[in-house]
């Protein structure tokens, strides 16, 4: 008897196929989406309070722009990071059922990861062509993704 059970064993895990990570990895729209709804809801309200309260007004930020940028990096990669770790998801990720998770277990990501991933994503909107990597890879992921070990993945 103990050896049919065995036998079958076998041969369910021989006919199953390994699960395709790509098919649950999140579109790049839903991405680019969730995008530009944290920099609307994160973003913009950190860039006028430095702008506007921190440094007394625009001409005070054009004056002093190294400074400014730098108040904006303090003030909003703590902010990113601490979302990430503790829920899994920013406002623009929750809004579209996503989670930025650890690529290898599924789990939540690692305070290291966090930080690469945030300083890797602000390199590659800088530089422009990073923003690219996607389109030239069959698993879609971004060099954020790819150098943090990260995925993001839908939860739907």
């Amino acid at each position: 008897m103990r050896r049919r059970e065995i036998n079958r064993d076998i041969k369910q895990k021989a006919n199953k196929k390994p699960l395709d990570i790509s098919v649950l990895s999140a579109r790049l729209s839903s991405r680019f989406k969730s995008f530009l709804l944290d920099s609307f809801l994160l973003t913009t309200p950190i860039v006028y309070l430095v702008m506007y309260v921190i440094m007394d007004g625009g001409d005070s930020f054009s004056q002093n722009r190294a400074m400014g940028w730098l108040t904006i990096l303090a003030l909003h990669l703590p902010l990113i990071v601490i979302m990430w770790i503790a829920k899994k998801q920013t406002p623009g990720l929750k809004a579209y059922e996503l989670e930025v998770l650890d690529d290898k277990s599924h789990s939540r990501i690692s305070l290291l990861q966090a930080i690469i991933r945030y300083l890797i994503t602000l390199l590659s909107i800088i530089s422009f062509f990073l923003l690219f990597v996607p389109f030239f890879r069959k698993d879609k992921k971004t060099i954020q993704d790819i150098i943090s070990n990260t995925i993001i993945l839908d939860k739907k």
